[in-house]
């Protein structure tokens, strides 16, 4: 039998594969990419995935070379922009190929890709896509082998990805230096098709283990309901009315969820549930609308505000599910005309926001705010903190 040197004992395998199309429809107001890929282009979308991917490893290669601890890694990825470009660009020179392409990329490639992972006894898979690429590895990889996932969807709902690419890049050194354990979360997924028509189906498909860290990495989307939550959202939607008649020069942009829908019935205007909608002087001027509308709207309107309720549990204000939200979009609102909103029952769960649009600048300029004053209820605001 062949002996092993003590560097190769402590090698770290790692599987890593990129869904290079995730995320291409966000911006452009197709809350997805499943089976819409050719319409994201044609809006002008551009591909995210793989520059989230590069973010997250050189963050990964400049924790390693500081560390005292860290273990040589041996990478296992796919051909081109599955993981092979994004590794090389970041430095990487030990990367075996398994899998090449035989064109454009498919959820065929992502499974092929780590099964092959699985067969070559990798310690961890890591990906980078949103949360239909969790679904595909983790039928897979089960509870059997870890997974972690760099964010680049438009709805990353499952317990399997860090907050932003960095923190992943910092849970992942963390595994494999054995500075943090595993822990067992759900992997959950929209049906894209209803989620376009504004009908919300989300379904637990399966469970894996990730390294956890509560800091950086998510929590899976928690639904919250209570006996008196739509009394509540509607004490809330009296306060935003109440503003919106004040400024009848505003433009107020309304975001997704079903408090901010009961703001859209309290103006008798037909918020949609999942997109973002616009309003001047309680009159509808948009209707789930895209990151280009949102920008010609702002050319019209001097003066806006952006109504927004975090996610329950994960406590992400921007950068799931609203990406038509992009730093260009923020950068021209500006962070002191943000207005979050979310019940008491939601904030429970919730005790921290979170903000990853894309652009570390703005998100740290986001944080460094350090809270934000929460609408809780009519007249009743709530300091919540910034996650950090």
């Amino acid at each position: 039998m062949a002996s092993c040197t003590i560097d190769e004992l402590l090698m770290k395998h790692v599987g890593f594969i990129i869904n290079p199309i995730a995320g291409m429809g966000g911006r452009v107001g197709l809350k997805g990419t499943d089976d819409v890929v050719a319409e994201a282009v044609r809006r002008g979308a551009l591909p995210v995935a793989n520059a989230r991917a590069l973010e997250a490893l050189q963050e990964f290669a400049r924790l390693l070379a500081g560390s005292q601890h860290a273990p040589g890694i041996s990478w296992l990825t796919a051909a081109g922009s599955m993981g092979r470009d994004a590794l090389k660009a970041a430095g990487f020179a030990s990367v075996e190929v398994v899998h090449a392409p035989a064109g454009m990329p498919s959820a065929d490639d992502t499974s092929l890709a780590t099964r092959k992972f699985l067969a070559a006894g990798v310690d961890l898979v890591l990906f980078c896509g949103g949360d239909g690429t969790a679904r595909d590895i983790c039928a897979i990889t089960g509870e059997a082998t870890p997974v972690l996932g760099i964010p680049a969807g438009v709805k990353m709902y499952s317990g399997v990805f860090g907050v932003t690419p960095t923190g992943a890049a910092q849970v992942l050194l963390r595994y494999l230096v054995g500075e943090i354990g595993l822990a067992v979360v759900e992997v959950v997924d929209l049906d894209e098709e209803k989620y376009r028509r504004d009908e919300w189906a989300v379904r637990l498909y399966t469970s894996a283990r990730t390294p956890f860290e509560p800091t950086y990495v998510q929590a899976a989307k928690a639904l919250i309901a209570g006996v008196d939550e739509e009394a509540v959202k509607e004490d809330i939607a009296a306060q935003l009315l109440e503003d919106i008649e004040a400024q009848p020069d505003t433009l107020f942009l309304l975001g997704p969820g079903s408090t901010v829908q009961a703001v859209g019935r309290a103006l008798h205007v037909d918020k949609t549930l999942l997109g973002i909608d616009a309003v001047v002087g309680g009159a509808a001027v948009g209707k789930d609308i895209d990151e280009r509308q949102i920008l010609d709207l702002l050319a019209r309107y001097p003066a806006c505000k952006l109504v927004l309720s975090p996610i329950g549990a994960q406590g992400f204000v921007l950068g799931r599910g609203n990406q038509q939200l992009s730093p260009a979009v923020i950068n021209r609102i500006g962070a002191d005309n943000i207005v979050v909103v979310a019940t008491p029952a939601k904030l429970a769960r919730t005790p921290l926001l979170r903000f990853d649009t894309g652009d570390a600048g703005l998100d740290a300029a986001l944080i460094s705010r350090r809270f934000f004053s929460v609408v809780v209820g009519y007249h009743h605001l709530r300091l919540v903190k910034a996650a950090e």
